[in-house]
């Protein structure tokens, strides 16, 4: 389970990386000036479903019990 949640960190964090490389470099040799912006938002919805994915997953896993939360114990 870590490792999942390691990778789409590391996934999460690539699309938002490939949407600023989109905004601030684009594509110059496209003929449509919307290429640019089509690009990032494709980037960028990725980023959100993927996002909303490994949110999924985790509170899936937590109701199977494959999961336990940890932390400070109530009462101490």
């Amino acid at each position: 389970m870590t490792y999942l949640v390691i990778t789409a960190f590391v996934a999460i964090l690539g699309s938002l990386g490939a949407a600023l490389v989109f905004m601030m470099r684009g594509n110059k040799n496209a003929m449509d000036p919307s290429a640019k912006a089509s690009n990032m938002a494709k980037a960028l919805a990725f980023r959100v479903g993927f996002s909303i994915l490994l949110f999924v997953i985790v509170l899936f896993s937590y109701w199977m019990g494959w999961i336990q939360p940890t932390g400070i114990v109530p009462g101490r």
